[in-house]
């Protein structure tokens, strides 16, 4: 296994919203990294930072010692690490490769049963903050795989969150991940639905949520998203559509489990009526907006 030096080579796959924040705070520890992304100009701005560009996540993989992906759904994790030109193809023994997507556990404990046959070590990290905790490097991360290897990147992933635990074996991080969703799901539907209240009640938004926020209620959401909803932001801190990707995974996780969700079934439900209203791209606080449809309440914007 690659040892963590300050020279170490890093890859980096996936330049999305979270993932170009996390990756710029890989190069500002003065680490050389290597970068791949399907649409390269959102990889400008890290390419302006003295990354290196690959055209394949298998020459990525071909020039660094510890690889990092940050895509979107599982089929594209499955293409970035199984796939003709993916990761497996081109990383040598010892390599060390972190998929920090959201995805199936199924599928990282797919990957990391064929990479152990290279002798490369997988692990399953996906995190939780949205554009706020990747920006800030606050993210918390939710770690399956071999506990070596996860010792051998703490540093890494230190530079990424504040809050770094070890589930388990592979897919445990995405069990956890999941866990992490369907608090989300129940926390972000009470949110919007307190905030349609105070408005058929005529309350001042701003000032309930001085109280609110300040109680039992207290929560992420309150603090980062209900603003963004009161001003009418609905700029994607984290995807309609990658939301609805994950409560899926969720509740078909259940359904193998012989476990009954209603919460989560109904929000997953809700949330796919944003997608219909033509939201996908929004971030997951558009939710209020399939209430205010159901409510028959016309926003501003």
């Amino acid at each position: 296994m690659h040892q963590l030096t300050s020279t170490s080579k890093i890859g980096w796959i996936g330049t999305g919203v979270m993932g170009r924040s996390m990756c710029e705070h890989i190069l500002d520890a003065g680490y050389p990294v290597t970068v791949f992304t399907r649409t390269p100009a959102k990889a400008q701005s890290l390419l302006e930072k003295g990354a290196i560009w690959a055209d394949s996540p298998q020459q990525v993989a071909e020039t660094s010692e510890i690889i990092f992906s940050m895509v979107g759904y599982p089929v594209d994790v499955r293409a970035v690490y199984l796939g003709e030109t993916g990761i497996l193809r081109g990383a040598t023994p010892g390599t060390i490769a972190i998929d920090m997507t959201t995805t199936q556990p199924s599928l990282a404990q797919e990957i990391y049963q064929h990479a152990r046959q290279k002798d490369i070590y997988t692990l399953d990290a996906p995190v939780s903050g949205g554009d706020v905790g990747a920006k800030n490097g606050t993210l918390s991360i939710m770690i399956g795989g071999d506990k070596m290897a996860v010792d051998t990147v703490m540093p890494l992933f230190q530079l990424l969150g504040k809050t770094m635990v070890y589930q388990g074996e592979a897919g445990a991080g995405q069990h956890a991940k999941m866990c992490n969703q369907i608090a989300i799901a129940g926390t972000m539907i009470g949110v919007c639905e307190s905030l349609l209240y105070g408005y058929k009640a005529g309350l001042d938004l701003e000032t309930m949520l001085q109280s609110i926020r300040g109680g039992a209620a207290a929560c992420w959401t309150l603090d980062n998203l209900a603003p963004r909803i009161l001003q009418r932001n609905f700029d994607p801190g984290f995807f309609v559509d990658h939301f609805v990707k994950d409560m899926a995974i969720a509740l078909d996780e259940a359904r193998r489990m012989n476990l009954s969700l209603p919460g989560l079934a109904l929000v997953h439900q809700l949330y796919v009526a944003v997608q219909a209203q033509g939201h996908g791209l929004k971030g997951t606080h558009a939710l209020t907006r399939a209430l205010e449809h159901i409510n028959g309440i016309t926003p501003t914007t």
